[in-house]
């Protein structure tokens, strides 16, 4: 069994945030592949597939971002999901727009979803897509930033990285490893 996570904050009045770009990558796999997010449970909105015989669960906490690691955490413990299943998609801000990371562990990097996740799980060993969202260039504006629509001249690499992230996503449910779905998928 396998869960991939999407990170963001719920809501109408975050919809279309930089800070989820997670939940719009999600959304994306959910769309290409006729699913919908139709479970509620475990601090998330969530559905259940099965991709190539293996069941898989896609989860967008509802805990709001800070806070993501208590449904990723309720969910791994009750499916028992080791961490090397799990797989978190979220924004970065130290990469420019368009721009798709796969990383198999590390710090939380200032990103208090991944911290949370790290603190929930017990372990930095989580596999990631990163997908950049572009630095404000002030520390102040970080918060307003995140939290702010994507311009339009965004729109065009952001909808490219989230597909080359339902695509990441795609070639390791196929059995890839991981390893051969980074060296394929990182720009």
């Amino acid at each position: 069994m396998k869960l991939i996570v999407g990170l963001g904050n719920p809501g109408k009045k975050y919809e279309g945030t930089r800070h989820n770009i997670g939940f719009i990558a999600l959304d994306e796999w959910a769309y290409q592949h006729n699913e919908t997010f139709n479970k509620t449970g475990f601090k998330g909105e969530y559905f259940e597939t099965f991709v190539n015989g293996e069941k898989v669960i896609f989860l967008k906490p509802t805990t709001f971002m800070n806070n993501s690691g208590e449904a990723v955490g309720a969910m791994a413990n009750y499916y028992s999901i080791p961490v090397e299943d799990i797989l978190v998609v979220y924004d970065d801000l130290d990469m420019d727009p368009g721009r798709i990371r796969l990383r198999q562990k590390g710090s939380a990097g200032g990103h208090n979803g991944v911290k949370s996740l790290i603190a929930h799980l017990g372990t930095d060993k989580i596999r990631r897509i990163k997908l950049g969202i572009g630095h404000p260039g002030k520390e102040g504006t970080v918060v307003n930033h995140v939290l702010s629509r994507f311009p339009k001249e965004d729109h065009t690499p952001m909808l490219a990285a989230t597909r080359a992230a339902v695509e990441a996503i795609d070639y390791w449910l196929a059995g890839n490893s991981f390893e051969e779905t980074m060296t394929n998928y990182n720009n």
